[in-house]
């Protein structure tokens, strides 16, 4: 069972009301959001209590707060990918786990699953990694998204490219349950 946070970041409240962190920014910056600012820094944080009461005062609907795990959408032809998530490895994580095997699926799944972590099968013939990643990245809304880039013929300089064009982490397939797990907590 995933552990429910006292402090949440903009992203992560945005996630639960289900709208743009800069929604959330000037809900904080007008004063209607209470929280503070990380010293040194523009980030700020909003205790879950305050959150709660925002959300009451405001007549949100508080189910938003139970599904602040980890959701992963996996984008895979390759159902061994996702069933690495969809066992005990992905359940005792807290992860819920979508998935998609072509980049249109994902982009459908992207939209209305809102997932925190991208895993992404770059050998897919229809995915075009540096495109994909840099078409995520414009979007401001989808920058918090995290992207693994995922393959059987990766190569370390392969890796390194992905990470240069935008991907947070890579791994090498076959992929070992624990290594997916780690590498999506590092993320």
């Amino acid at each position: 069972m995933a552990k429910q946070k006292d402090v949440l970041t903009t992203g992560q409240v945005a996630k639960i009301c289900s709208v743009a962190p800069r929604t959330v920014s000037k809900w904080f910056d007008t004063g209607q959001l209470q929280g503070y600012r990380i010293p040194g820094s523009r980030d700020r944080r909003i205790p879950l209590n305050q959150l709660i009461s925002f959300m009451k005062v405001h007549g949100m609907p508080l189910n938003g707060l139970e599904t602040a795990s980890t959701r992963i959408l996996v984008l895979d032809d390759d159902a061994t990918t996702t069933g690495i998530l969809d066992g005990p490895a992905g359940t005792d994580a807290g992860y819920q786990v979508s998935s998609a095997k072509s980049a249109f699926e994902a982009g459908v799944a992207v939209e209305s699953f809102k997932p925190d972590v991208l895993v992404v099968d770059i050998s897919l013939p229809d995915v075009h990694a540096e495109q994909l990643c840099r078409d995520l990245r414009a979007n401001p809304d989808m920058r918090p998204l995290k992207l693994i880039a995922v393959s059987g013929a990766m190569t370390e300089g392969k890796g390194q490219e992905m990470l240069q064009s935008g991907f947070d982490a890579y791994i090498k397939k076959p992929i070992a349950a624990d290594v997916l797990v780690d590498t999506i907590a590092k993320v």
